[in-house]
C-alpha cells in the first residue's frame, strides 16, 4: 500500500501529514463554530478529522458504526454529518435514507472509499449534499463543510408555519390563528427549534444543547416550564397538545 500523497488521509495504514506551523491546520475558519457528526469506522481517519475540527473550534463528535450513529443523532442535534460508507454493521447509504425519510435535512457529505462515478451518482441520489473520495484532501474537506453551512443557511426560509402557527424569523413575530403571541427570547428560540423539526422527536438533551449551550441536567424541570409556556401561549388544549410529551425520551410537535 502507497503512503498517502501530502495533506490526504486514505487508510488506518496511511500517514497524515502535521499541522501546519503554529500547530493548527491550515485553511480558512468558518464564520461561527459548527457541531459536527462524524461517522467512520477506521480511527485513526476519525481521529485526524475530529481533531482538526477540534482545532478550529467547532465541536465533533467520533462514531463508528451505524447504531452509534443513530443513537448520537437521536440524542444531539448536529449541523453536519461526515458518513463513511462501508461501516461494520451496515451501509452508510442505507443509513442516510434512513435519516432523509425520517425528516433530517441538515447537509450530509458522504468521505468513501468507493471512488467510481456511479458510487458518486448513487450517493448523491440517496440524499448526500457531498461526496468525497479517498484519498482526501484534509482542507478540501473542511472547505466543502464550509460551502454545504452556507448554503444551507441561505436556504433557511424565514416564515416557518405549522397548522395556524406562522413564525417570522426577520420580523421575530408570531401569530396563532391570526394574533399575535408574545414570547421570551428563550420561548421564541425553543419555538423555532420545534418547527425546524416538525414531527421529529427532540430529545432533552438535544434541546438543552440548541436553546440553553448546556448538558440538561435531569433532575431540573426548566424545559418542562417552557414547554408548558409555549402550549399556553400557543393556545394548546388537551385534545390538541401541539407538543407532545414522550416520557423518558422527549418531545414532538404534532
Amino acid at each position: 500500500m502507497s503512503p498517502a500523497r501530502q495533506g490526504t488521509a486514505a487508510g488506518p495504514n496511511k500517514v497524515c501529514r502535521d499541522p501546519a506551523p503554529g500547530g493548527r491546520w491550515r485553511g480558512a475558519a468558518t464564520a461561527r463554530a459548527m457541531k459536527v457528526l462524524i461517522v467512520e469506522d477506521e480511527l485513526k481517519v476519525g481521529q485526524f478529522i475530529e481533531r482538526a475540527l477540534t482545532e478550529q473550534s467547532h465541536t465533533a463528535h467520533l462514531v463508528g458504526s451505524c447504531a452509534e450513529a443513530r443513537d448520537a443523532l437521536a440524542d444531539s442535534a448536529y449541523e453536519a454529518v461526515i458518513l463513511d460508507l462501508g461501516l461494520p454493521d451496515g451501509d452508510g447509504l442505507d443509513l442516510l435514507r434512513e435519516w432523509r425519510g425520517a425528516g433530517f435535512n441538515e447537509p450530509v457529505l458522504i468521505l468513501s472509499a468507493r471512488d467510481a462515478v456511479n458510487d458518486r451518482i448513487r450517493g448523491l441520489n440517496h440524499g448526500a449534499d457531498d461526496y468525497l473520495a479517498k484519498p482526501f484532501s484534509l482542507e478540501e474537506l473542511l472547505a466543502r463543510i464550509r460551502a454545504l453551512l452556507r448554503r444551507q443557511g441561505g436556504a433557511k426560509s424565514t416564515q416557518l408555519t405549522h397548522g395556524d402557527i406562522r413564525m417570522d424569523l426577520l420580523a421575530r413575530s408570531v401569530t396563532a390563528a391570526g394574533q399575535p403571541v408574545e414570547l421570551t427570547n428563550r420561548e421564541f428560540a425553543l419555538l423555532e427549534l420545534f418547527l425546524q423539526n416538525r414531527g421529529r422527536v427532540l430529545t432533552r438533551t438535544m434541546i438543552a444543547e440548541r436553546i440553553w449551550e448546556a448538558s440538561y441536567e435531569m433532575e431540573t424541570n426548566l424545559i418542562d416550564v417552557y414547554v408548558r409556556r409555549l402550549r399556553k401561549k400557543l393556545g394548546a388544549t388537551e385534545e390538541r397538545p401541539l407538543i407532545r410529551t414522550l416520557r423518558g425520551t422527549g418531545y414532538q410537535l404534532t
